[in-house]
């Protein structure tokens, strides 16, 4: 066990609490919002308000112990353990298609059930290829121009990622792993040359698998113009806005709104911040984006200041993941962009996103209160 929980080699110096505490605050705050969205849809479909916020608190607890771990897990002993856990990763993304676990829900199949219970592998294959990216190109870092050796091999292993969600009917997941990915590939220094390649082939790739999907069309549709279909494709997009709009500048009063009880779908889900804004207002809109603000300004500064690259890039990765994710969300909420199905860090009920969000934390916390200098990573 020394081996793998080694606290001299972390306690090296004081941790980020900032960082610990905005993390405690978003994970308080997003239990309080999704109990308030969810209480009416329970009641109406499990006979229990709290049943919701029940499961919050079992994967948050489940979450801590992986935070935990987390936090105390010897960063060496990680980087060992990459190739296994990139595996174990890209075979739980097949299991969705096996008969018996896998199943669908909203037209994507992306979900295991086992015990009762059910988790999204394309979550954990987030981590596990922030922590290989991290672990590849620190190793490789005196050979970035090279293409062969240097290059391709993430990116293989990227696409194959992407594209097995892809074929779980999710392209939203697909393409947020990709632009984590890509966010990695450029922090770690990889020849903008490439990037200019890999755009050039990625962007009509992209527009071809959007525009060869029907519901993806409507989507675009519904955001562009959401009126043409009020009933239909556009309802969910115009209930959002109408409740951005309802919640004014101080809101309505927690528990006090009206778009959850059947005029939002998936209120408790992805669409969880529009509650907020209902309910919290312009001023609560404005402090949840601050709270994020600050996480990912405690968490970059975390990643800039450890003492190698690994703990950089591993850094850089899960905050990226989830600062992104966050964006992603509110962008979708606010009528920036089109429907994505992604959650809301936090806050939205997909325990599967908290858990993982909670174990990046704690890598996070881990890089915070570690000295490359005195525990060696390579």
């Amino acid at each position: 066990m020394r081996n793998i929980f080694v606290a001299e080699k972390v306690d090296t110096r004081p941790a980020d609490l900032v960082f610990l505490g905005v993390m405690v605050l978003l994970a308080g705050l997003g239990a309080a919002f999704l109990f308030s969205s969810s209480y009416y849809y329970g009641e109406q479909k499990f006979g229990d308000s709290y049943h919701f916020l029940i499961k919050r608190g079992v994967f948050l607890l489940a979450g801590s112990v992986g935070f935990l771990i987390a936090s105390r897990l010897s960063l060496a002993v990680l980087r060992k353990m990459v190739a296994p856990f990139l595996l174990f990763s890209g075979i739980s993304l097949l299991l969705p298609f096996v008969p018996g676990i896998g199943g669908e829900l909203m037209g994507a199949k992306r979900w295991v059930f086992l015990f009762g219970n059910s988790f999204q592998p394309s979550e954990l294959a987030k981590l596990a290829l922030v922590v290989y990216l991290a672990h590849f190109f620190s190793k490789k870092k005196d050979r970035l121009d090279d293409l062969v050796n240097t290059v391709l091999p993430p990116l293989i292993i990227t696409a194959l990622f992407a594209f097995i969600i892809y074929s779980q009917n999710d392209f939203s997941t697909a393409f947020f792993l990709i632009s984590v990915s890509a966010a990695m590939f450029f922090v770690s220094g990889v020849k903008l040359s490439y990037f200019f390649f890999l755009i050039t082939a990625i962007v009509p790739l992209g527009a071809m698998l959007i525009f060869t999907k029907e519901h993806r069309v409507q989507r675009i549709i519904a955001f562009l113009q959401p009126e043409l279909d009020p009933v239909g494709t556009g309802y969910q997009v115009i209930a959002a806005r109408d409740a951005l709009e309802k919640g004014g500048f101080m809101g309505v009063g927690l528990g006090q709104g009206t778009e959850k009880i059947g005029g939002l779908p998936e209120a408790h889900s992805d669409f969880v911040f529009a509650v907020l804004a209902e309910e919290a207002g312009l001023l609560g809109v404005l402090a949840i984006i601050t709270v994020f603000i600050i996480f990912a300004v405690r968490g970059y500064g975390i990643a800039l200041k450890s003492g190698d690259s690994f703990s950089f890039l591993l850094g850089f990765g899960c905050v990226t993941a989830i600062f992104l994710q966050a964006l992603f969300n509110l962008a979708v909420v606010a009528g920036l962009v089109p429907a994505t199905g992604i959650p809301l860090p936090f806050f939205s009920s997909g325990g599967s996103s908290l858990m993982i969000t909670l174990v990046m934390c704690g890598l996070l916390y881990n890089i915070s209160r570690t000295d490359s200098k005195q525990g060696g990573f390579w």
